[in-house]
């Protein structure tokens, strides 16, 4: 099933029972993740990475060969060019690029969740114009909502795009911009259009080049997520054409929220599949160290970490895939997607620090990949929607009305 346009499936009691779901993978799905988990060993293996990590770098050349193999075509329709992959597919994605870390899934993800907003929302001569290059790989595409002042709450912010000329000048600041000032890429901007009034009418969208005159772009030092940039945006009267404004005047909350299920779904993939990596290295650690003349994964206390370990990542995948599934099948899926991202990034954290502790003075270098991990996990109870956030969805959707 591909990933098409148009509201979600609303809940209902005639949501089918549980003994006939089948989260069974097709041999296609099983032949994507091979390919990707074998391309990732060979051209982002932990040299790699802790080269890129330490310099700061984008990997211009791993995004290529993403290109290259096809995969940024993934979640788009064949009449666009693209391959009709489902949610479930992505998904699956997310996890394999999460196994390296969980950078290389937002590198992945950010600049296609845009595009199938463009997909969705733009007109037929924005598709012409975005999609085609972003699905070969010559183009990237990233977003920029939050604010200063205006992070979970989102309507509060406070950037100004006014009638300019044919156009709109911008002014104003974002932060935690991730990969807008990377090489070749158009930056989704957010920004009140009307001064007064409820923001799901106030706000629209904005396809903005990254080079435009009057825009500074600047990076903001964070302790992980190296690989891709986080970056601070100034507007001192930036113009852009009429043609850049995405989706109708006013009508860009409904192109903000369109994205966001989609990409909280992914990012818990990405969890899953970096604490995979923490359990897979600590265990493999536990098996080969040995102390007091015994391998220490033989030792109770650290057989019963990873035991745990372990049962919380399969936990943490299964809620994603389930998900993952609602949400292909049309289903209003948000109380799951919610309860994956908030049960993932938490317990993703947790795993790293067991997986830490399990290494010892190993798992603290900054030569092996396990600080890395950590630094990743610490991160992923804030992006994407805050675990506070989360929390208060879940509580929403049980009916409850927490102030």
């Amino acid at each position: 099933m591909s990933i098409a346009p148009g509201p979600p499936l609303p809940r209902s009691a005639s949501r089918p029972d549980a003994s006939l779901f089948d989260f069974s993978l097709t041999a296609e799905q099983i032949q994507l993740r091979e390919t990707v988990r074998a391309m990732m060993a060979r051209h982002a293996p932990p040299a790699v990475l802790r080269q890129l990590d330490e310099a700061h770098d984008y990997p211009y050349e791993l995004y290529a060969q993403w290109a290259e193999l096809g995969l940024l075509t993934l979640p788009f329709p064949s009449e666009v060019g693209g391959s009709d992959g489902g949610v479930v597919d992505l998904v699956l994605l997310g996890e394999e690029l999460g196994r390296s870390g969980y950078d290389l899934t937002g590198i992945y993800g950010t600049p296609l969740f845009t595009g199938l907003n463009v997909l969705h929302h733009g007109t037929a001569e924005q598709r012409e114009q975005y999609l085609p290059p972003l699905l070969e790989g010559k183009i990237r595409l990233s977003v920029a909502m939050t604010e200063a002042g205006a992070g979970s709450d989102v309507g509060a912010m406070r950037m100004r795009a006014e009638p300019f000329g044919d156009g709109f000048v911008l002014n104003g600041e974002k932060v935690f911009a991730s990969g807008a000032g990377v090489e070749d890429t158009f930056i989704c901007v957010y920004a009140r259009t009307r001064r007064d009034g409820p923001h799901q009418s106030a706000i629209s969208a904005f396809l903005v080049d990254n080079r435009s005159p009057g825009l500074t772009i600047v990076n903001i030092p964070t302790l992980g997520r190296h690989l891709f940039p986080t970056t601070q945006l100034v507007f001192d009267n930036v113009e852009v054409p009429a043609d850049a404004l995405l989706g109708p005047l006013h009508g860009g909350w409904d192109v903000l929220l369109a994205g966001l299920r989609l990409e909280r779904l992914v990012t818990s993939a990405a969890y899953v599949g970096n604490a995979q990596a923490v359990v897979d290295e600590a265990l493999e650690y536990a098996k080969q160290r040995e102390q007091f003349g015994r391998r220490i994964g033989d030792f109770q206390a650290i057989a019963h970490l990873l035991a745990d370990m372990a049962t919380d990542v399969e936990a943490a995948r299964w809620l994603t895939y389930r998900a993952a599934w609602l949400l292909d099948t049309g289903q209003d899926a948000l109380l799951e997607i919610c309860m994956a991202k908030l049960f993932g990034s938490e317990r993703f954290v947790q795993i790293a620090r067991n997986g830490l502790q399990i290494l010892g003075g190993y798992g603290y270098s900054m030569e092996f990949p396990m600080q890395r991990h950590m630094r990743a996990a610490l991160g992923s109870t804030i992006t994407a929607g805050t675990s506070q956030m989360q929390r208060d969805i879940i509580a929403r959707q049980l009916g409850l009305r927490p102030r």
